[in-house]
C-alpha cells in the first residue's frame, strides 16, 4: 500500500465523520422522518438564518471533498499495478 493511499484512506474516513455529524446538525425541514421524533415542533429554536447558511456551505464543501477523495481513491485502484 502507498502512502497516498493510506493518506486517502484516512481523509475519507475523518470527511465521513465530520459529513455525517454536519447532515446531523441540519435543522429538520418537517414533513418526514424528523417529524416522527419531534424535530419539526421546534421552529423558533435552532439556528439563526445565516447559522443555517454557513452550515450548508461547509457542508456543501465536506461532501465536495469526500467526492474528490472517492474518485481518487477510485482512480488508484483503477491504475494500480
Amino acid at each position: 500500500m502507498t502512502a497516498a493511499r493510506i493518506s486517502l484512506q484516512v481523509l475519507l474516513l475523518l470527511t465521513s465523520l465530520v459529513l455525517t455529524l454536519l447532515i446531523l446538525l441540519h435543522k429538520g425541514r418537517g414533513g418526514g422522518l424528523s417529524d416522527m421524533f419531534g424535530g419539526g415542533s421546534a421552529s423558533s429554536l435552532g439556528s439563526s438564518g445565516v447559522a443555517e447558511r454557513n452550515l450548508n456551505r461547509f457542508t456543501i464543501g465536506i461532501g465536495l471533498v469526500w467526492v474528490v477523495v472517492v474518485v481518487l481513491l477510485g482512480v488508484l485502484d483503477r491504475f494500480a499495478a
